[in-house]
């Protein structure tokens, strides 16, 4: 009998220390759902705005675009209700009123810390998902081609002809 309580102990033990871990993982699943799902929001917003060359004015909008640009409109999955912070192309006037704005992007209205950093943002309310950004489809951080105009080529030191000497010892 104090065998058996020695062990049902001990497991209660290691469930505790197992308790962490779990809800760690849990919430890593949810950072990558939330990642997916706003992603997949600001990329049918970027279509619908190729489609039909204005931006939604709610997110409804995008289900009625035939044929499909998006599964269906996901919930945020870090906050209780569901709901997006939405993103405008122009902010509300002095009433507040955001009926009829377009729709650029979407953010999490949860305030909690995140563990996994998303466009250097550690804040879930921070990250935001947008159609006007990453328009490449580069990864945060990575940047794009040269603008015409931009800055110009070192061209070296004088007497190589410019730009680095060739590899390989022998020129």
């Amino acid at each position: 009998m104090a065998m058996l309580l020695a062990l049902i102990a001990i497991m209660g033990i290691l469930l505790m220390k197992g308790i962490p871990a779990i809800y760690t993982e849990v919430q890593r699943e949810r950072e990558a759902e939330l990642i997916f799902r706003g992603e997949s929001i600001a990329k049918a917003i970027r279509i619908f705005a190729a489609k039909s060359g204005r931006y939604p004015n709610s997110l409804s909008e995008l289900a009625t675009v035939r044929p499909r640009i998006i599964r269906k409109i996901y919930k945020d999955p870090m906050t209780e209700t569901g709901e997006w912070d939405l993103i405008y192309a122009v902010q509300p006037g002095a009433t507040g009123d955001t009926r009829s704005l377009p729709i650029v992007g979407v953010k999490s209205k949860s305030q909690k810390d995140s563990f996994k950093v998303y466009n250097n943002k550690t804040i879930y309310s921070d990250w935001a998902f947008t159609a006007t950004s990453n328009l490449l489809g580069l990864p945060a951080g990575v940047p794009g081609p040269s603008v015409p105009g931009g800055p110009e080529k070192d061209p070296g030191p004088p007497g190589n002809g410019g730009g680095s000497p060739p590899k390989g010892g022998k020129g």
